[in-house]
């Protein structure tokens, strides 16, 4: 069960790191969209379509950064077997669950392993 704890702790870390990527990507879109409302010059719905696309992607993008950054902050200290790692990995992959198809299969695999009793024990003792 050892192996699964750390498989499920480098599994966070690419995760978080994939999806702080697709943050910082959807950073560059609401960017864009903020150039789009400065380079134009007529009035009208643009403007405010424009506005709306990029509240939207930035606020995405937030999202998906913070998400990521939590799984990697997560996935270390997880791989240490800290019994708070433990507790932020279960919430972290309920939360993977709605993540379509990766996500879930995360999220499965992290509870599978975490809540079973081998997988506790593996933090009982290390809190010791």
């Amino acid at each position: 069960m050892n192996t699964h704890v750390d498989f499920v702790g480098v599994l966070f870390v690419v995760w978080g790191l994939l999806t702080a990527l697709i943050g910082v990507s959807t950073l560059a879109l609401g960017v864009g969209a903020i150039a789009v409302i400065a380079t134009t010059n007529r009035s009208g719905g643009g403007e405010i379509t424009a506005g709306l696309t990029a509240a939207f992607y930035l606020g995405i993008a937030v999202i998906a950064m913070l998400w990521g950054g939590s799984h990697v902050a997560v996935g270390v200290p997880l791989r240490q077997h800290k019994a708070w790692a433990r507790l932020a990995a279960i919430v972290l992959g309920a939360g993977d669950l709605v993540l379509l198809p990766f996500g879930t299969a995360l999220g499965i695999y992290a509870l599978w392993t975490l809540l079973t009793e081998r997988g506790k024990a593996l933090f009982i003792s290390e809190a010791r």
